[in-house]
Formats: C-alpha cells, structure tokens, sequence
C-alpha cells in the first residue's frame, strides 16, 4: 500500500470526525492541495479546479514544485486559465493515493491502511472535502468551479451542497449522472482487479500486488479514453518489428497493442488499486436526479449559478457530449447564463489533457467574460 504525493503538495486536515453520505466517517483525515497566483485582497478572484479519477493536486509547475503537472498546458501565466488574475486551488480527490486520505493510508485507529475498511465513498464526499480547503484559504465565494471528467461530477455536487459557494462553473467532459455504458467498463475494471488473486480482498503489498488486474483495467479504460478515430490515425494495422513481437503465440502483434501495454505498465504501481475501486464506484453511484424526484435537469436546476460553460468532445464516449448538453440544458432552467460546446476534436474523453488548442480557447473566453 503506497501513496504517491508530488514534491510540494500541501495538505489541510478534514473536521474530525468527517462523516460520509452513505455512513461511517474518518478521524484525522486530510485533503492534498496546490495553488497558483495571489488571492486578491476580497478574494474575488478564487478559482477552483476538482479532476478525475487518477490526477493528483499538481496540475502546472509552481514555486513548490518546477516539475510539469497534469494540465500545464491550460493553467498558468498568460495560459486559458490565466494565474496572473486567478488565484487557484487544485485539491486531490478524498479517497485518492496522491496525498489526500483514502484507502491506501493509514488509520488511526488501528495504524495499519484503511483497505476495505475505509467508509463507502460518494462524489459528494468528495465535494465536502474540496470545500473544507477552500474554507481554509479564507475564500468565501469562489469565482468558478472547474471540474473534468469526474471533476465534473464533484462541481455540480459541491455547488448542490453549498448554494452561492460560486459565482460560475466550467463543466469540462463531466456529467450529471453515469451511464450504463460507462458503468459497465468501470464494472469490468473493477472486477478484473477484484479477480486478480493477489488483490487477495484487498490484503496486498509491494511484494504480491494485483499487477495484472491492474493492468486490464487501465487499458479498458485508456481505450475509452480515446476514439476510435484516434487509434486508427495513431496506429492503423501496423504491426511491431519482429524484435519487438511477443514470442507468445498470441502475445503482442500490433502497435496499438504495445503502446496499452506500455501504457498500463506505467500506471499500475502509481495508483493504489483500492483507491482505484473506491473512486471509480462513486462515479457509478452519483445521480443528481436524487435531487430531481428522479429527474435530471430538475435536479441541476437546484443548483444556481450566474453563468456557466459545459463542454466536451464529440468523440467522447465514456462522457458522452449529450451528457455535457444535459448539463447546460439543467443549469439553464436553474437560471443560469450558460453555453454548451462540443468541439471536433479526434482525442475522445482525454482530449481535455492533451487538446489545447481547441479546449484552452472555450475555456480562456468564458472565464474572460467573468
């Protein structure tokens, strides 16, 4: 059980005890988080980013930490989300490996990892702990949530929660409940894990770690992440070198199958596979119909801000960009100002990371605007 925690993160301690939506609560809990730019003397200019599932709290380079973070691209000096005007707040997810308390650190109680003891984790659990930090910064209205992917879940649930805590959001490849396609592949990911003998219920460590569970379920989710107009540019059927081919007669042929390879590889030992399980359920369970009598758009019409931005790709099909128009559409009753994007770009549900140049302009006028 290990937590991975970039240099410079900073952490605030939860209340204790911080109870969860569906029961249970932690003691001596924390929240990992980083900043950029200067809070202005009424705090009017506060921006706070939630992410997805894997990211950590470092999401550009600062004075804590020069290395590049997850979205350099996008946060920044002169960038969309300018940190010569924005002071803004990046928290890692409750439940996460990256700093904040999750399955993977140690409780209290018992000085051994939570594991499976850890409390059944909601979105909006996740929501409470965002807020706790930006409570602690002396922050009292945000200007803008910005959440992606299951960020953007996390935004909607904290604005529901806390009425008035923003003044906008930017909605970025997220929506308002999980479909049953998304909720099928997180289901496979999460059972080829639990199926991976070493995860043993949960009772690993370094030396028998659920390696190979880990890595089905990242490449089910990388090829989500990405269209498949994308992997046939990227890849096409070119096959590998025959230095580079698998001597299993049905081991790795084709490119596309090296680079998951590759890629899962890379990822397995830097998330804790609990931590993995809890996030990606919350994602299942979140529904802000619960809010709606059963409804969505009556359910994001209790949230009420003045103005808002949803936004995706066309090609996404984890988050699919009817779920972002959804999400406009429900803000819109809810008396919003807001605008809905779906943009062209080939990238699938990851082009938020990866396409700048169509992303950072949707972004950079919306917040001009505020």
């Amino acid at each position: 059980m290990t937590e991975f925690i970039p240099p410079g993160t900073r952490f605030h301690p939860l209340p204790s005890p911080f109870a969860f939506k569906r029961g249970g609560a932690l003691h001596g809990a924390r929240v990992a988080y980083e900043t950029w730019g200067t809070l202005a003397a009424d705090g009017g200019n506060a921006l706070l980013i939630v992410t997805g599932l894997s990211p950590d709290a470092h999401a550009a380079r600062n004075g804590n930490n020069p290395a590049a973070g997850w979205w350099e691209g996008m946060l920044g000096p002169g960038k969309a989300i300018d940190t010569n005007r924005w002071f803004v707040v990046c928290v890692n997810s409750l439940g996460s490996c990256k700093g904040s308390t999750g399955p993977a650190s140690l409780n209290p109680a018992t000085r051994q990892p939570y594991r499976l003891d850890f409390p059944e984790l909601s979105v909006e659990d996740g929501a409470r702990a965002a807020v706790e930090v930006v409570h602690a910064l002396g922050i009292q209205q945000l200007a803008c949530v910005i959440g992606n992917s299951m960020g953007g879940m996390t935004a909607l649930a904290l604005l529901h929660l806390y009425p008035g805590i923003a003044r906008s959001h930017v909605n970025i490849s997220g929506s308002a409940q999980a479909l049953p396609f998304s909720i099928a592949i997180r289901s496979l990911q999460r059972e080829a894990i639990r199926l991976d003998p070493q995860w043993n219920g949960g009772h690993y460590d370094e030396a028998s770690y659920p390696e190979s569970g880990m890595r089905m379920a990242r490449k089910l989710g990388v090829i989500t992440y990405r269209s498949a107009l994308e992997w046939d540019g990227r890849f096409g059927r070119v096959r590998l070198d025959s230095d580079q081919a698998d001597d299993d007669p049905f081991g790795l042929e084709f490119q596309v199958e090296s680079y998951l390879e590759g890629h899962a590889r890379r990822f397995v030992r830097f998330f804790d596979p609990n931590c993995y399980l809890y996030l990606s359920r919350s994602m299942d369970w979140f529904d802000m119909a619960e809010h709606g009598d059963g409804d969505v758009i009556a359910g994001l019409a209790t949230i009420h801000v003045e103005k808002a931005l949803a936004i995706g790709a066309n090609t996404d099909i984890l988050f699919p960009v009817q779920q972002q128009q959804q999400v406009a559409d429900g803000l819109r009753a809810g008396g919003a100002d807001t605008r809905f994007i779906g943009l062209d770009s080939p990238q699938g549900h990851d082009a938020f990371l990866v396409d700048f140049e169509r992303f950072g302009p949707a972004v950079r006028h919306f917040l001009d605007t505020l």
